[in-house]
């Protein structure tokens, strides 16, 4: 299979630099499939799986917001969030599920309390389904 070049970075700092065969993430519109010879296009990220196919494996990881790049066959990654799969912590992910639906079902919570609880359930529920990836390839 054909490779392009992939970069990505977060704020936290590059998470990758090399070859790829293959790249699916989620976009504000739904998933897009990146490949060798991909038309030029940016979009912005949704929250998600992302599957990276390097050297033939497929890796997986979150991704959480940010931007998708591809221009002139080199393709960049520009996450707000980027963890693979063997790097999720899933038993914190699971502390902030339990977290986000105590304050989501108080009676208490503020408009705001609400809508920040309720984005930290998914950012946990996409982390703990990313995490059952961390030992497929």
């Amino acid at each position: 299979m054909t490779s392009f070049p992939l970069k990505i970075v977060t704020p936290d700092g590059l998470q990758f630099e090399g070859q790829a065969e293959e790249l699916i993430v989620r976009t504000i519109a739904g998933d897009i499939g990146v490949m060798a010879g991909h038309t030029d296009c940016v979009t912005p990220l949704g929250m998600g799986m992302a599957t990276v196919v390097i050297d033939g494996e497929k890796k997986y990881a979150a991704c959480i917001g940010g931007m998708l790049s591809v221009l002139k066959g080199n393709v960049t990654l520009i996450p707000t969030t980027f963890e693979w799969a063997d790097e999720i912590n899933a038993e914190r992910a699971a502390d902030s599920e339990r977290r986000a639906k105590e304050i989501i079902e108080s009676k208490n919570a503020s408009d705001t309390e609400m809508r920040l609880a309720e984005a930290r359930l998914k950012r946990s529920l996409i982390r703990q389904s990313v995490a059952q990836y961390r030992n497929v390839r």
